[in-house]
């Protein structure tokens, strides 16, 4: 079997994402055009970034109007401890200067995505909400300055407890932000590279996790609820969804690869458009998509059985693509003996040398699938 060398991860993500990976995450074959197609640049944007100085009273109408979207299901949940929260009011309360925060402009509500700074705007939130973030278990209590000095005047005082003069203060302290708005081309996607460069959590984001944010809508919730059909598990060999999120982008890459024509290279941010122009499916169209791909797996372990597309080293994201989509375009007519042409496709030259270099070039691409296409269903 050919063995492949990761490529240098320039952002470091790679190397962390599978240093973080825990025994029940999926096990993908490692492929050099995989990881260079991972980590690629985007391409051009037109792009406006502007400051703008909010005060916390604005930042937490905005907030309470829902025009500050931080989504769950994408970013950390709140992680910041009392103390930290803590100072970080008291340092609005002295005058102190606190780091600004980035937001993307969604343009079709106009709304503010949270692009870094979400534990900072949490921290306000709670503060003059009254109460701090929820537990484990779903308990609140009431947020009061923790962690300052002995000395000093705001020491275990909540929002409530200030007096109106320092309570006007804190409302009217100011917190610049950075408003990113994409200009041309009007699919929003640079937002997906934003998060990569300036998130500065201390977990580094794989690429579905990110799509999730900048794509969430009806159709994040689509696939998720996808991720736990019982076929697919057993395709992907493992019963627990990945934590990372990854066999979420499989999925999406067997959906955005039925328009074979329509690909084009870097497969990273094909999903991506695919995802933003899908993010609110219709109901029509999630019964169909849903209708084709439990069939589609359904078809698979019946012919191939198990972990059909692992090759020792693990799951290869290129032969699962072509494959799977050739079984969804044939689902009426699955030959008796697809098991033996599935053999032959794996000792099909070409075909092996389509799942091994240049995974992602369009020209791989297209002779990839039109083997599994030809020698699997002609």
């Amino acid at each position: 079997m050919v063995t492949h060398e990761s490529v240098e991860s320039v952002d470091g993500r790679i190397d962390f994402e599978r240093a973080s990976l825990t025994l029940s995450d999926l096990e993908l074959e490692t492929v050099t055009s995989e990881d260079e197609d991972y980590t690629s640049a985007p391409a051009d944007y037109e792009i406006l970034t502007y400051p703008a100085d909010f005060t916390l009273e604005v930042l937490y109408q905005k907030w309470q109007n829902r025009e500050i979207n931080v989504p769950e299901e994408f970013q950390r949940a709140f992680v910041w401890k009392p103390v930290q929260s803590s100072k970080l009011i008291e340092s609005f309360l002295h005058g102190l200067p606190v780091p600004p925060v980035y937001f993307f402009t969604e343009r079709h509500t106009q709304n503010y995505l949270v692009v870094d700074g979400q534990q900072r705007l949490k921290s306000i939130f709670h503060y003059l909400d009254g109460h701090f973030a929820e537990d484990a278990k779903g308990n609140t209590r009431v947020f009061r300055l923790t962690g300052l000095n002995e000395n000093s005047r705001f020491k275990e005082k909540a929002f409530v407890d200030l007096s109106d003069e320092d309570q006007k203060k804190l409302k009217g302290a100011v917190l610049r932000a950075f408003i990113v708005h994409q200009l041309v081309p009007d699919d929003d996607i640079s937002v997906y590279h934003i998060f990569e460069r300036l998130n500065t959590g201390g977990t580094l984001l794989t690429n579905q996790e990110i799509r999730n944010c900048v794509c969430h809508g009806k159709f994040v919730e689509h696939l998720k609820k996808l991720n736990g059909d019982p076929e697919w598990r057993r395709i992907l060999g493992k019963q627990v969804e990945d934590s990372r999120k990854r066999d979420i982008e499989l999925m999406v890459r067997f959906f955005a690869m039925r328009d074979i024509h329509g690909y084009q290279k870097p497969m990273k941010d094909y999903l991506s458009k695919f995802m933003w122009k899908n993010r609110d499916i219709s109901d029509k169209v999630i019964d169909e998509s849903e209708r084709t791909f439990r069939s589609t797996c359904v078809e698979l372990i019946n012919a191939l059985g198990e972990k059909p597309f692992h090759r020792g080293a693990g799951l290869n994201a290129a032969v699962m693509d072509a494959v799977m989509v050739a079984f969804s375009n044939n689902l009426p007519v699955i030959p008796a003996d697809i098991g033996s042409r599935y053999e032959a496709l794996k000792s099909d030259g070409d075909f092996q040398e389509s799942v091994n270099r240049g995974t992602t070039d369009v020209s791989v691409v297209r002779t990839r699938f039109s083997r599994a296409e030809k020698i699997l269903f002609g």
